[in-house]
């Protein structure tokens, strides 16, 4: 396959396609769930007027919320050294630095919006034993009674966050680079079920986060393509494959 700027930027645009394709069908579904109120039906069978029962149970609070940021933490670190060590093979020191930054910026931006979210938690509920009035999570002109703070999931997020890696390597090992998708999606929503199950966050605050975790990775994974596209044919590299610019 020949790896001129025009095949490149034909790879680049399917690809761009797909990925928000996927982030588009996601939005979708994520709406019909909210407008279907299984939010609620999901937090009233963990609690109810004497709050969650599972708000500080040691897999919950221990296990998967405290545990999973040292994990995060971890894995960050891990990726750190990773992309400190040139390798004669894969994704090039600066695409994987680059992809550190983007990982990063994930955690930071749903953290960032959540501080910021006028949402409380199910927990700070008059139902379930607190004081706030329920409110959509997209009312940002409204107080809801409670301490807000609590939409996305930023837990969530220090899993998510790690679909960089996927979009970093799907061009030089897609078979590993879709395991590791897998495997990201699998853990934040184990991270976002004990959030749930403690009465942290609703489904949807999980599922949300995942979406713009993937809406800030899918667009990055094009871009590179895209610039090498219009440097011409000297830059050699798989139309697959995903930079920052």
């Amino acid at each position: 396959m020949p790896h001129g700027g025009r095949t490149l930027t034909q790879a680049s645009t399917a690809l761009l396609r797909h990925d928000l394709g996927v982030g588009l069908l996601s939005a979708l579904l994520i709406g019909l769930w909210e407008m279907s109120g299984l939010d609620m039906g999901v937090a009233r069978s963990f609690g109810g007027l004497h709050g969650f029962a599972l708000r500080e149970a040691w897999w919950t609070s221990g296990l998967l919320h405290e545990g999973g940021r040292v994990a995060a933490g971890t894995l960050l670190g891990a990726l750190a050294w990773d992309a400190s060590r040139a390798k004669p093979d894969g994704p090039a020191l600066r695409q994987r630095w680059c992809w550190l930054a983007a990982t990063l910026a994930c955690m930071l931006l749903v953290s960032a919006i959540k501080r910021h979210s006028p949402t409380s938690c199910p927990w700070d509920l008059a139902e379930f034993g607190g004081h706030a009035t329920r409110l959509s999570h997209w009312r940002f002109d409204l107080r809801d009674g409670g301490s807000g703070r609590c939409f996305p999931s930023g837990h969530a997020s220090a899993a998510f966050a790690f679909f960089g890696v996927y979009f970093l390597w799907r061009g030089h090992r897609p078979v590993a680079a879709r395991l590791w998708l897998i495997g990201t999606g699998v853990v934040g929503m184990l991270f976002g079920l004990a959030q749930v199950a403690r009465g942290a966050h609703f489904p949807s605050h999980v599922f949300w986060s995942a979406w713009m975790c993937w809406m800030i990775c899918a667009p990055l994974a094009v871009l590179w393509s895209a610039k090498t596209a219009r440097e011409g044919s000297s830059f050699r590299r798989r139309p697959e494959s995903s930079d920052c610019v």
